[in-house]
């Protein structure tokens, strides 16, 4: 008698097995004489038996699947929120199918396997907090899903923890958290473009941490009349109370006062003129020398006393709670090429950068106090004792040409030179100018565009001054004239 067992429930392939073993069953009970009677209990016993153990020998591969997977140690390091977060990883493939790995849609991650066999879990997290997911497969068809639960942590972004609390406007001398000029001037009769000006600053995420106000400033000109260039920027001191008035005031005090002494000064142009033709002729040489001290030594200490005579006006104050840093710089096109002379007193960075010759200037020396962290600042009176020392603040360049005049407080400086003989490394420079032009695509922050007649440029700056640098949270400014 042939027998078809058809088991309800079953899978076609556990059907063809069971079936075929009652086949040899039949065979065999004829052969061993069993009594007719007795095959229908016979057989109904031994496939119950069969599928027993069918069924444990299924679960036994789940577990030792599942023992396999867990020996792997699969773990998930820490990420940051809105930081890359990448963890790749390897399972028997063959042994298993259906590989999920559920909640990663609600942190914002993604969960791929790669063409090599591995497993990747990538993507940039949107949510601090701790998380369990659940790497789920399979192993044998019919057997109950697996489940391997895998916790992970994500921190949130040091940038989110910061606040950013507007300035009280009723506290003496109050400055705008932010500010930003854009200079287009129109090209001369040659029909050349001339070069334009871009300046921004911004209130650092210490201060906006605890309300406090910008103390940068910054000053930009263009003369019409004469066509000169006026660029100053200044960093007021954070231990002083006042300094953002300081810098403000210091700023002012120098554009007007070279403003001033640049209309019709036919005297400085024509001894720049011949000393441009004879530059190792000492007494030409010595002739600009003397009208740049006019201009700008004097125009530093213009700069020293305006602050001194604010100080002096509250007279409950000193003028150390005023305390600056200044540089500046007049610029001028000529036949000849650009005349460059300029002012530093403080840390920061002024430079001459060339690309297209591969070249920097560095206008001056970032200062050093007496002790590290510490700078220099334009109203410490001993800043204007030693002329031999303030000659040194002075430099006289003359250029052919150049990429951009760069004006920075340290806010931008350090986090972008780190030391000071990056300074002088032309391929810092460079980096940092390729920085300027394409932003910080990481952190959505666009590049600024330095090209003829781009006003947009001054809100490309001011937002690319937001970049983010850790434990580099000060204020920050920058002039540029390109």
């Amino acid at each position: 008698m042939k027998r078809e067992h058809r088991l309800s429930g079953r899978r076609p392939g556990e059907v063809a097995r069971v079936n075929e073993a009652v086949r040899k069953l039949d065979k065999a009970m004829e052969l061993s004489g069993v009594p007719e009677r007795d095959k229908q209990p016979f057989l109904e016993w031994v496939i119950k038996e069969l599928w027993d153990k069918f069924k444990e020998e299924r679960m036994e591969k789940r577990l030792r699947i599942e023992n396999e997977i867990r020996q792997l140690g699969i773990r998930f390091p820490n990420g940051t929120v809105n930081e890359d977060y990448s963890v790749s990883f390897s399972l028997p493939s063959e042994k298993i199918s259906n590989v999920t790995l559920e909640g990663v849609e609600e942190i914002g991650l993604l969960f791929t396997q790669e063409e090599n066999g591995q497993y990747l879990l990538m993507g940039r997290p949107s949510k601090a907090g701790d998380y369990i997911l659940r790497l789920r497969y399979d192993t044998s068809v019919g057997e109950p899903t697996s489940e391997l639960i895998i916790p992970v942590a994500f921190n949130p972004n040091p940038r989110d923890l910061w606040r950013d609390i507007p300035t009280d406007r009723n506290i003496p001398y109050y400055k705008e958290d932010s500010e930003l000029d854009y200079i287009k001037v129109e090209s001369g009769p040659d029909g050349l473009p001339k070069k334009d000006v871009v300046a921004a600053s911004r209130r650092g995420r210490s201060h906006a941490q605890e309300g406090k106000a910008r103390d940068d400033h910054y000053g930009i000109c263009h003369c019409k009349d004469s066509d000169w260039y006026i660029l100053a920027v200044a960093d007021g001191a954070g231990s002083a109370k006042y300094s953002r008035k300081g810098s403000e005031v210091a700023c002012g005090a120098v554009v007007e006062h070279c403003r001033n002494r640049l209309l019709d000064n036919v005297a400085f142009e024509s001894a720049i003129s011949e000393y441009a033709s004879d530059r190792e002729n000492k007494e030409k040489r010595t002739e600009v020398t003397r009208h740049i001290i006019e201009i700008i030594y004097k125009g530093a200490m213009k700069a020293h006393e305006a602050v001194k005579n604010v100080a002096q006006a509250n007279g409950e104050v000193k003028l150390k709670d005023f305390a600056t840093t200044l540089m500046f710089a007049i610029c001028k096109r000529y036949d000849f090429g650009w005349f460059i002379a300029s002012f530093w007193v403080g840390d920061g960075a002024m430079c001459i950068f060339d690309e297209k010759n591969k070249t920097v200037k560095l206008l001056g020396t970032p200062d050093e106090g007496e002790y590290s962290g510490q700078t220099r600042f334009l109203t410490m009176p001993e800043i204007f004792r030693d002329p031999e020392a303030v000659s040194k603040r002075l430099r006289m360049a003359i250029v052919p040409d150049f990429t951009a005049l760069f004006l920075m407080t340290d806010g931008v400086s350090d986090p972008m030179f780190e030391t000071e003989k990056n300074l002088n490394d032309y391929h810092k420079w460079e980096e940092f100018y390729e920085k300027l032009i394409a932003g910080f695509p990481e952190d959505e922050i666009g590049g600024v565009v330095l090209s003829d007649d781009n006003e947009e440029s001054k809100e490309q700056l001011l937002r690319w001054l937001d970049f983010w640098s850790p434990g580099n949270h000060d204020d920050r400014t920058i002039a540029i004239l390109y």
